[in-house]
């Protein structure tokens, strides 16, 4: 290697796809862990911002997350419930407290930070064309927007 090479020039695009991709979730569980909650906790109470919703539409919410140990994130809703975020409208389903829809603004708002520190000294051009690049390399490998694999 060549002590004059710049960090493109000595590693490929998976590196810095990899090496991101893990920065950027290890950043995202931290904003998350500091406000004690999980990705499942901040996909609910994102979901029920908009209103009310089943635990059916929860779970096909979350369905690329649930596995054979965790077939449901029922329990996860229940924790929010026990927390006072949220509460039982009905037998099945559930909704957002006041209490819940302040932590989910304080959440949102640490994420948005978050997300503006991965993007500092970015201009929008460059990340929309960084974006780009991305999906056309994910479409020369046979990804297609119809068959969407939906949050990875």
């Amino acid at each position: 290697m060549n002590a004059s090479e710049g960090p493109a020039e000595r590693h490929p695009i998976g590196y810095w796809l990899k090496l991101v991709d893990r920065l950027i979730d290890q950043g995202f569980d931290a904003v998350l862990g500091s406000a004690a909650v999980t990705p499942r906790h901040w996909q609910i109470l994102n979901l029920l911002e908009n209103g009310p919703a089943t635990y059916a539409q929860i779970d096909d919410e979350a369905a690329l997350y649930l596995a054979p140990h965790m077939p449901t994130v029922r329990p996860v809703a229940d924790d929010l419930c026990n927390r006072g975020w949220a509460t039982p409208v009905g037998p099945d389903r559930v909704m957002l407290t006041e209490t819940g829809a302040k932590a989910l603004t304080d959440i949102q708002s640490r994420v948005a930070a978050d997300r503006q520190r991965i993007t500092e000294g970015i201009t929008d051009d460059e990340y929309r064309a960084a974006v780009e690049v991305l999906a056309r390399m994910a479409t020369n490998l046979g990804w297609r927007e119809e068959r969407d694999m939906g949050p990875v």
